[in-house]
């Protein structure tokens, strides 16, 4: 473990946090390939962001998987591990609320995470570009489309290769990061970037309020203000005999779903599901405005957006849900509707015999999912011929991709910005090994 360093990310995401430990030849500081993941720890409970009135409590839920990342780091090699902290949507949201209680919780993290003997470097909040071009570098990364060992023993640009677009769907936002076939016309979109000699010019936005959990409440929400009885709620998405209570403290407790000037913070909505597949796409596409104004193409919400070219990888978000409903093996568009349409169709009694592991999230999975396509298709204007280069996957190389390894790339220096020179791919040892394999 001497030649090795190691690196821990805190993904301090709007539901959950997790840490992210990783690994690289501490003699190949600005090689590449060679970063690998070596654990992922899940931080209990909810996103910091939902300790805002007890900011103490989000450093203490950092610490167990501080402590866990201490028998994993050697301990002589612990003082010098590069450790951060980058936070998404959920703490841009309580920024907008209340920035003093913002800078509160980042306080308490830091103060937890420096009570061990790591290389703290900070803790802040990604803007969504720069989730999104984190999330874009590594994907192509670990993909091996930025660089390459050829069989020449030297680190190349891939020549025939094409780098891969990024979609990532969180609990607040949304990003679709890739390179299109033109110029840019919106420089706020813009992202240029010189990755070991190459230069790449990237499409890149993000939508806050347009991740699952928030854009669910904003669903919600309108159901409620569109509803004839103001305690009484229909909810289209939800399956047949599924019912809740929902408080309006709960439901219009974020900045991406105003308070109505009638009712109290105390009233309770009873939602009840009608398991409608048809009037749950109405419900959801009336979230966005899909209109995009003369001589211009946009995304949604009049958002530029150039066409959709090349591959892409859809995680985060994207992946689990379509991996619950075994959708994430290139189906065609046809089938993943038709999958789609026919959960949506089960009543509650149905799926809790059929999914009894997965009641906690069983009821939202027909409107996420419906939610997902909307999105695809009709926001970042995907259709059935683009619909196949979009592969669903949480992993690439043994690795979790998000933004978390493209930002201590970056921040550790580790993505050179002129082309590498000659190295060795493999220790002197490994080498030795494989002939003598070879030769026996």
């Amino acid at each position: 473990s001497a030649s090795l360093q190691y690196g821990l990310v805190f993904d301090a995401g709007s539901t959950h946090t997790a840490l992210y430990i990783y690994q690289w030849p501490a003699d190949k500081e600005n090689g590449t390939g060679i970063v690998s993941q070596v654990e992922a720890c899940a931080v209990s409970g909810p996103g910091i962001s939902s300790y805002a009135d007890n900011p103490a409590l989000a450093g203490a839920s950092l610490k167990p998987c501080l402590d866990k990342a201490m028998t994993i780091v050697p301990a002589k090699l612990q003082r010098e591990t590069p450790t951060y902290l980058g936070a998404t949507a959920g703490m841009r949201l309580l920024r907008e609320q209340n920035s003093t209680k913002a800078e509160r919780v980042f306080a308490e993290v830091a103060r937890a995470i420096r009570q061990y003997p790591v290389d703290f470097r900070g803790a802040q909040i990604l803007t969504g570009n720069e989730e999104g071009t984190f999330g874009w570098i590594t994907v192509n990364y670990l993909l091996e489309t930025l660089v390459k060992f050829s069989f020449a023993e030297k680190w190349e640009h891939p020549q025939a290769t094409e780098v891969l677009g990024a979609l990532d769907l969180g609990g607040a936002s949304t990003q679709i990061t890739f390179q299109p076939g033109g110029t840019i016309e919106d420089r706020n979109t813009s992202v240029l970037l010189r990755l070991y000699g190459t230069n790449y010019s990237l499409y890149t936005h993000s939508y806050l309020c347009y991740g699952q959990t928030q854009a669910l409440k904003m669903l919600l929400a309108a159901l409620c203000e569109g509803s004839s009885s103001p305690q009484r709620v229909s909810h289209p998405c939800y399956p047949k005999g599924y019912q809740e209570n929902v408080t309006a403290a709960a439901l219009y407790d974020s900045p991406c779903v105003p308070t109505p000037s009638t009712g109290s913070s105390a009233q309770v909505f009873t939602v009840t599901g009608t398991g409608d597949p048809a009037a749950c796409k109405t419900a959801i596409e009336k979230l966005f405005n899909f209109s995009c104004g003369a001589h211009r193409t946009c995304g949604f919400n009049g958002i530029y957006q150039p066409p959709v070219r090349g591959q892409f990888f859809a995680f985060s978000g994207f992946y689990y849900t379509f991996h619950f409903l075994n959708l994430t093996g290139q189906q065609s568009l046809g089938h993943v509707n038709s999958t789609i349409w026919a959960f949506c169709n089960n009543t509650w009694k149905e799926l809790v015999e059929d999914f009894p592991q997965e009641t906690e999230r069983l009821h939202m999975y027909c409107s996420i999912a419906v939610y997902i396509l909307t999105l695809l298709l009709d926001g970042y204007k995907f259709d059935e011929h683009t619909w196949s280069a979009i592969h669903f996957d949480k992993k690439a190389a043994n690795t979790d991709i998000g933004w978390t390894l493209g930002f201590m790339l970056n921040l550790t220096n580790m993505i050179p910005s002129e082309a590498l020179v000659h190295v060795k791919g493999q220790q002197p040892g490994l080498w030795a090994s494989a002939i003598f394999f070879i030769a026996l």
